[in-house]
């Protein structure tokens, strides 16, 4: 199993510290490093693809993506243009986590109706693999550099009747380590593998200052037992150093 850490959030202090993250990560045997998508919340989280195209700048080797992007509250052509950009950036290491979301807040701060969210997500979706199928908006060329012709790898963040969809429509699927159990999330995984799906990726595992090594390591085996291809862990302040999470695998 491949392991991932999503960036951390920044005091704001430090210009260097998304740079900093991202070259110790990967120094440090990391196969993946992600962003988080959420405002309001009392702090501030760097745009996901200001933060994306940073990584991508200071690395060589690891995957980068969101984990996840809120697809309906931005435009789909915005959201195409700056994912092909980080996508020619990292040299084709970028991989587009999106979801609806689960929090009002994030929508209110962008003047969008939380209550038709998951219509707007399929419009939104529809209206992203058009650009990336054929590099055009309507009909209106975007003229997409070769490298990025075909768009980004899409991973769908989701739960429930959707892990199907995730299985059948879409390169692979983001599970939520924080707001599911890992027994859940292994029962999950079961229908999503006999559904034909692929790549699997549970995101968002916590990890601060009270988690115990051992107990934690016991976690992350359990999830590459169940089948996922990823973990994905969320250091928190006063977390054990990355490298100590990195070497339980």
């Amino acid at each position: 199993m491949r392991i991932g850490a999503l960036l951390g959030i920044s005091s704001g202090d430090n210009p260097d510290d998304i740079v900093d993250q991202a070259r110790r990560y990967e120094a440090e045997g990391y196969d993946s490093i992600w962003t988080a998508h959420a405002m309001g919340r009392g702090f501030m989280l760097t745009d996901p693809f200001v933060a994306l195209a940073a990584v991508a700048a200071v690395t060589q080797r690891v995957e980068i993506g969101t984990a996840i992007l809120q697809l309906p509250i931005y435009n789909s052509t915005d959201i195409a243009l700056k994912a092909l950009s980080v996508q020619q950036l990292a040299g084709g290491r970028l991989c587009l986590g999106v979801g609806a979301g689960s929090t009002e807040v994030d929508y209110k701060i962008h003047h969008e109706d939380y209550s038709s969210r998951f219509l707007s997500f399929e419009t939104k979706l529809d209206e992203l693999r058009q650009i990336f199928n054929t590099g055009a908006v309507d009909e209106q060329e975007l003229s997409p550099w070769p490298s990025v012709r075909g768009g980004v790898p899409l991973f769908f963040g989701t739960w429930g009747k959707n892990v199907f969809r995730a299985a059948t429509e879409f390169d692979g699927w983001i599970a939520s380590g924080m707001h599911r159990t890992p027994e859940q999330c292994a029962d999950a995984i079961v229908g999503y593998r006999n559904a034909g799906g692929s790549r699997a990726i549970v995101s968002t595992i916590r990890v601060d200052g009270a988690t115990d090594l051992g107990e934690f390591k016991t976690l992350l085996q359990g999830y590459r037992e169940a089948g996922f291809d990823d973990a994905v862990v969320m250091l928190m302040p006063g977390a054990p150093e990355p490298s100590k999470i990195v070497r339980l695998l």
